[in-house]
């Protein structure tokens, strides 16, 4: 590794892009944090002490690298909404959120080892979904698209056409919040390239 490489701790394909997009060059490497063995009774929080833990694990290999850690949590109703582990788990997630509001936390940190840095934050959106029928609940678990995702949906994929409105960042719901993850970073010199 390079010194003051940006590494991100994350396999999310869809992180991957969202920060491709915003310009910078970084390398991926996950962290081996289990997200089981870290609870919080807020969603806010929980997604936040992720996030750091995340980068922490990978700063602890590469001190002199730049380490984003993300994590992604839906909340309902103050329920938690994991990854589906199975078909009824995801169709009972979907009922779930069908004609509902809900939260989608990220939290994310920037972490710097041998520089002592750690930066974190985490970020609100609210997601409202249309009332579902079960055809459409039946249609959508056939895709396969739920089945790595928090509240067994993608925004960004086929489950778009369950999103009736939302408030707040929409990249947030996606699995990382470009607008403050690029200030967070500008602030360390790491967004140079988007300087007019």
């Amino acid at each position: 590794m390079q010194k003051n490489q940006l590494i991100l701790a994350s396999t999310s394909p869809r992180r991957r892009r969202l920060l491709k997009q915003a310009g910078f060059i970084f390398s991926i490497l996950p962290s081996k944090i289990v997200e089981a063995t870290i609870t919080h009774s807020s969603p806010e929080k929980n997604a936040q002490l992720l996030a750091k833990a995340k980068a922490e694990d990978v700063a602890q290999v590469h001190p002199q690298s730049w380490v984003i850690g993300a994590d992604t949590i839906v909340s309902v109703s103050n329920k938690i909404l994991g990854k589906p582990a199975s078909d009824k788990d995801a169709h009972d997630m979907l009922t779930q959120l069908s004609g509902k509001s809900h939260r989608v936390y990220t939290g994310f940190a920037i972490r710097h080892h041998d520089q002592g840095y750690l930066f974190s934050e985490s970020i609100c959106t609210t997601v409202q979904f249309k009332t579902l029928t079960p055809g459409e609940i039946k249609w959508y678990l056939a895709t396969k698209e739920p089945f790595d995702k928090a509240g067994a949906y993608a925004i960004q994929g086929k489950g778009a056409f369950m999103i009736k409105r939302i408030n707040g960042s929409y990249t947030n719901v996606v699995g990382l919040p470009v607008s403050n993850v690029v200030g967070a970073l500008a602030k360390v010199g790491l967004a140079d390239h988007l300087l007019a």
